[in-house]
């Protein structure tokens, strides 16, 4: 399979890319050394190798969610720089 100009030109139209006539020749020729890279992959026999779902075996490790208090609202608005009795005074920044 090899890919022309017009298709770089089709793609770069879908993918809101602007190529110029030098750059597109480029992205061509780029496009069919990775299309000739996965023709030499399916070369490969793969008949007995089975499917990866994950990269590795590893599985996660989880603690328990254990709810405790670690900071009282009160303790918290003390360092607030402005505050308004239970909440912290920010900036507006919405128009």
């Amino acid at each position: 399979m090899s890919i022309d100009k017009e298709t770089i030109k089709k793609i770069a139209h879908l993918a809101r890319l602007e190529f110029d006539e030098k750059e597109a020749a480029k992205m061509s020729d780029n496009f069919n050394k990775i299309l000739a890279w996965m023709d030499k992959l399916n070369e490969v026999n793969t008949d007995k190798v089975e499917p990866l779902i994950h990269m590795s075996d590893e599985v996660n490790v989880l603690r328990e969610d254990i709810v405790n208090n670690s900071l009282k609202h009160e303790d918290a608005l003390l360092n607030a720089p402005k505050k308004d009795s239970d909440y912290f005074r920010v900036p507006k920044f919405l128009g």
